[in-house]
């Protein structure tokens, strides 16, 4: 069985524990262990460090059929995939020694630069504010970005830092539209230790361990998971709306499958689909093909051609939501999978990922190429 069938395996516990998760609440952390059980977590992370290390596909297709089953669910286990595949990839020997010593940690967090760095000895001392910490209640470590100004006064560098999750001081403030479950919560840290070892170099990062995945780099591998999610989720929405496509909507002279204007949409939503799940397939395929020929991080061009394709499928997502959504009629209104998928993909349509900054610089990439 591959690793996507397991992940289909897995779809009916994953759906009833998603559709159980509390209001405001995180969803059970037995969706994890399960995802576990079967083999599936650290999918992304470095065989060296105890990952399952998977060709690159494979990951996109398993991230897919979790975020298929839920949303929240499927979010949550990508990014702590993704986060432990930075650090297994590119912490140096000793750190990664001492951060995987007890296996591949359950690694959440946000990693924009909200917090600044004093360095004392070989430590940093971290203080800052973070949002979006996905997974973090049900963490074993915390993740940080932090600007880390060198003791000799030079200009800041911009590093990854993990630390004890009880470190963090938890604020809460999820109440959202949709990403419920994920617990997305703000945290901070105050005169936090992190040791240099226990960091690494946002923009200069060496890979100690790990494949050619691990050489695509922080951005074009998180947006990697982003577009796999998105796959998911919007896979999802248009599974749903199968299911209502017998129904027949009042007024209506036949079901919304029998009618014209419900095959054509039907057929344009599922095209819109299919187009945006084989680019990214075809970029993820360009972009390991060239960090394995290479042997270096990706190349700007790819990086952000890569990037694009996750944006692409994420707005995509939330137009094909939109559509179905509309076609479906009041069988979508109800509180249900339809209307979980919906409103997680306009959640997750609104993170940096699925923003214009990465089609301005795919943009810039097409034009420079053509001059």
């Amino acid at each position: 069985m591959s690793a996507s069938q397991q992940a289909t395996a897995l779809f009916a516990e994953l759906d009833a524990i998603g559709s159980a998760a509390p209001a405001g609440r995180s969803f059970d952390p037995r969706a994890l262990t399960l995802i576990a059980d079967a083999g599936l977590d650290a999918i992304s992370v470095p065989k060296e460090v105890g990952g399952n290390e998977l060709p690159l596909l494979e990951v996109v297709d398993v991230w897919a059929e979790l975020a298929r089953a839920d949303g929240s669910i499927g979010w949550v286990a990508f990014a702590v995939d993704s986060a432990a595949s930075y650090f297994g990839a590119y912490l140096p020997e000793d750190g990664a020694a001492e951060v995987f010593a007890d296996g591949v940690p359950r690694l959440a967090g946000q990693f924009a630069p909200n917090g600044a760095g004093a360095p004392d000895g070989d430590s940093w001392v971290v203080d800052g504010s973070y949002q979006f910490g996905s997974g973090l209640t049900l963490a074993d470590l915390a993740g940080c970005g932090f600007f880390a100004t060198p003791a000799d006064g030079g200009d800041a560098g911009y590093r990854f830092g993990v630390l004890p999750v009880d470190q963090a001081q938890v604020q809460g403030n999820w109440d959202v539209l949709g990403l419920q479950a994920t617990q997305s919560v703000d945290y901070t840290l105050t005169g936090v230790r992190i040791p240099d070892r226990h960091t690494f170099d946002f923009f200069a990062p060496v890979r100690h361990r790990g494949s050619a995945m691990h050489h695509l780099g922080v951005l074009p591998l998180t947006a990697v998971g982003h577009a796999a999610w998105a796959l998911g989720v919007t896979r999802r929405v248009l599974d749903e709306l199968r299911a209502a496509a017998t129904r027949t909507r009042m007024g209506a002279a036949s079901s919304i499958g029998d009618s014209d204007h419900g095959l054509i949409t039907i057929a344009r939503l599922e095209s819109k689909y299919a187009a945006g799940r084989a680019w990214v397939r075809e970029v993820c395929e360009q972009a390991e093909a060239e960090c394995a020929e290479t042997g270096e991080f990706l190349s700007v061009p790819t990086s952000n051609l890569v990037r694009q394709a996750c944006v692409h499928v994420n707005q995509t997502g939330v137009d094909i939501a939109e559509g179905a959504y509309r076609l479906a009629g009041t069988s979508a209104l109800r509180d249900g999978a339809f209307q979980r998928a919906y409103r997680d993909l306009h959640a997750g349509g609104q993170h940096f990922f699925a923003s214009n900054a990465a089609s301005i610089d795919w943009a810039k990439t097409l034009l420079e190429q053509g001059n």
